[in-house]
């Protein structure tokens, strides 16, 4: 149902997830709000990265949509990863599911005004009604559903909605209000970003980096590339981590360029475009709330951040579809309770808790450095173990060795 201020469905939030929940509500012929506080294009502090669950959800939209990401000048094909141990070693671990057969690159890197920009430009305003430079205030529970108290363009105006999917960040209205939301130092974690050009060293085929440096640990420091010669470069520290050891993490990632031998001398010629900024990444690495009582909260409103690689974009389009498909249920049954819409929970964590545990084993990883140098000093001696990482990227059987100490010990005693 729709009127100019009652919807079944509100999204808050027009980023990745919100963009994405759209899509498939507008696929389903749902009509549905949805308010940003923004005006498209817009910037967001960001690692820029997309990982190969990108691909999956765009081509559940519209197969068509992958074919257009694939051939945007903005947006850069990665095939690989690099890791950077603290010994200074590094090694290059392709995707595994580069083949013949795939026609574009497993996972992408593209500037986060120019991404969801491309996501919002795909709103179909049949069934969305999209206004920007509206910012959730407050929310209050009526009888059947939300009253959401909105500034948009200087007015304020209230919506009733039976439903809303919160996809309004790290700082959503409704998840603090209702849900579980709060800064937890050991789940949480504070990045900065900055953009380069002319970074000397990069792969050929846009591998990303990830480089755990002596001065970043247990953090690690990241140089992902862009076109026209761009890098996004930054770094990431749990909170608690910070805090415990008094890291100025700005200070810490600059003296790192400047001075650590492995990357210093890849930024000699390299320029600082624009500010050096800062936000925070809320951490998938406990199982949290993600539903309540007429709300679903998605992508950083539901901590769904990776714990290891900080990436955040995947996911949030994964639960912004994952929201849809339960708010299209909702409709039918016409349950909008926790107790029916507990099943998005269900849906979420068993696609990506596995990965989301690993990912927290891995960064745990970060507080014992030798392990990395081992790992890398063993890698870049054997094509064979080279190989069982790369597929460790796509194989979660696999990935769970690195959850157990004999995998070390074996690593150790293999010659």
């Amino acid at each position: 149902m729709r009127t100019n201020d009652y919807f079944d469905i509100a999204i808050i939030g027009a980023g990745p997830a919100g963009a994405t929940a759209s899509m498939f509500l507008s696929k389903a012929k749902i009509p549905h709000l949805l308010i940003d506080k923004a005006v498209f294009p817009r910037d967001k502090i960001c690692g820029d990265a997309l990982s190969g669950k990108v691909l999956p959800v765009l081509r559940k939209i519209n197969p068509a949509f992958v074919d257009e990401l694939g051939h945007d000048a903005k947006a850069l094909g990665s095939y690989g990863i690099t890791f950077g141990a603290p010994n200074g070693k590094s090694i290059e671990i392709p995707f595994r599911s580069v083949t013949s057969r795939v026609e574009f690159a497993p996972g992408f890197i593209s500037r986060r005004i120019d991404f969801d920009h491309f996501l919002v430009s795909k709103i179909d305003p049949s069934f969305a009604h999209f206004v920007q430079h509206a910012e959730l205030k407050n929310a209050e529970y009526s009888d059947h559903g939300l009253n959401l108290s909105v500034s948009a363009h200087g007015n304020e105006k209230t919506y009733f909605t039976k439903l809303a999917i919160c996809c309004d960040g790290d700082r959503s209205v409704i998840a603090k209000k209702f849900g579980e939301k709060k800064v937890e130092e050991s789940h949480y974690c504070g990045g900065i970003r900055a953009y380069y050009k002319g970074i000397t060293g990069m792969n050929e085929r846009n591998f990303i980096e990830l480089h755990f440096l002596k001065e970043l640990l247990p953090g690690y420091f990241w140089i992902f590339p862009l076109p026209d010669g761009y890098a996004n470069v930054g770094a990431g520290m749990l909170s608690k981590s910070l805090s415990r050891k008094r890291i100025n993490l700005r200070g810490a990632m600059m003296k790192a360029i400047e001075e650590n031998p492995s990357i210093s001398h890849r930024f000699k010629n390299a320029e600082l475009t624009g500010k050096i900024s800062g936000w925070g990444l809320p951490l998938g690495s406990r199982k949290r709330n993600l539903s309540g009582n007429n709300f679903l909260l998605c992508g950083d409103a539901g901590s769904l951040i990776d714990p290891f690689t900080g990436e955040g974009i995947s996911n949030a389009m994964y639960s912004g579809m994952a929201a849809a498909e339960t708010a299209q249920e909702a409709i039918i049954k016409n349950s909008f309770g926790r107790n029916f819409l507990k099943q998005y929970d269900e849906k979420i964590y068993a696609r990506l808790w596995s990965e989301l545990k690993l990912s927290h084993t891995l960064q745990r990883l970060c507080n014992y450095p030798f392990l990395f140098n081992l790992v890398v000093n063993k890698a870049e001696k054997s094509k064979t173990f080279r190989e069982t990482i790369s597929c460790m990227f796509d194989d979660l059987n696999l990935r769970e060795k690195l959850r157990k100490p004999s995998f070390y010990f074996k690593l150790i005693l293999n010659k």
